[in-house]
């Protein structure tokens, strides 16, 4: 690999750690998230990772547990080997924004929970709680269509 796309590829991963952290993930995840991103051939064991990435075995099994359980990569055997590997899940984004749409759901119960338990009709009083429930409730049904309008057009590709 030519020096000049080694340095590239090593600023999209430091820039994928950087993306991540500033969501609040850690630097780590984001930089096996970038890592992954490019590997080829497609799956990284994690010596591969902690090698090309210059970190511990514990950091990368930390963020590797983090990213499967976000459901946006998966772990993966090769027939005969004994180490696991890791690869990005296909249709991850589809299927993690689909598993928010339960999380919506349990935010938008909250909110008329609350709205139950409050002893008054004062708008101001209520408005953190009316705008919780309303903003939840727009995406519940709004989230549906824009995941099967992405099915469809993913079909399409």
């Amino acid at each position: 690999m030519a020096p000049k796309m080694a340095d590239d590829k090593a600023a999209f991963i430091e820039e994928m750690g950087l993306l991540m952290a500033g969501l609040g993930l850690p630097r780590m995840a984001g930089r096996v998230f970038g890592a992954l991103l490019l590997a080829d051939p497609p799956e990284m064991s994690a010596e591969e990772l902690a090698g090309a990435l210059r970190a511990s075995r514990g950091s990368i099994s930390a963020a590797t547990r983090m990213l499967e359980r976000a459901g946006i990569i998966d772990r993966v055997r090769r027939p005969g080997e004994r180490r696991d590997r890791y690869r990005n899940r296909p249709n991850a984004w589809n299927e993690t924004l689909k598993t928010r749409l339960a999380i919506i759901g349990t935010f938008k119960a909250m909110a008329e929970r609350g709205l139950a338990l409050l002893e008054t009709d004062d708008p101001e009083v209520r408005r953190g709680l009316v705008e919780m429930r309303d903003y939840f409730a727009h995406w519940e049904r709004e989230l549906p269509a824009l995941l099967q309008r992405w099915d469809a057009s993913a079909r399409e590709d």
